[in-house]
């Protein structure tokens, strides 16, 4: 099993989620300047996460149900961050303060664990991306993308997908049909 799955079937023995939110398609969970410290677990739906230098919108990372998601910079750092999440659909969310979630990792030695090892893979997934944008052609990072996660490609519009991965929604349409 998963340490995001143990960790998950941790919280919900200890019935730790403190409340429930349903964001609609489009709305904001967080805006740029804002904090937020809270962990969650997505139940349905799917939000993307993307900064917006000037008027473009850059998407950096997806959250899909069954899964945990953090504002990982401002859940760290406890400051406001330039990042957007937006719901790309209707989302229903479990939310978890990080002050009980530091409790939880601090009385719980098998949480904490469970807790870096999805840090981790993180660390290592967000690495692996980095080094697909400096040095991978465009048709290489939608294979691998593909391969990876390819429920990205039923949940998620193929405007985000294009942003995600670097390129016109254009060039993603010509190499899904190649």
């Amino acid at each position: 099993m998963r340490s995001v799955d143990l960790l998950i079937e941790k919280i919900n023995v200890l019935q730790l989620w403190e409340s429930s939110l349903t964001l609609q398609r489009g709305e904001f969970l967080k805006v740029k300047g804002s904090v937020d410290t809270r962990l969650y677990f997505v139940e349905s739906g799917c939000l993307r996460v993307f900064l917006m230098p000037e008027e473009e919108e850059l998407t950096i990372r997806f959250a899909y149900q069954n899964n945990l998601f953090v504002a990982l910079d401002s859940f760290i750092s406890e400051a406001p961050s330039d990042l957007y999440i937006q719901a790309i659909k209707k989302t229903k969310l479990r939310v978890m303060s990080k002050s009980a979630f530091t409790r939880l990792l601090n009385s719980e030695a098998d949480a904490a664990h469970w807790w870096r090892d999805i840090l981790e893979v993180l660390v290592f997934q967000q690495f692996e991306r980095e080094t697909d944008l400096l040095i991978s052609s465009p048709a290489e990072r939608y294979r691998r993308v593909l391969a990876r996660s390819p429920q990205l490609f039923q949940e998620v519009p193929h405007k985000y997908i294009a942003s995600y991965l670097r390129m016109t929604p254009e060039t993603l349409s010509r190499l899904k049909k190649s």
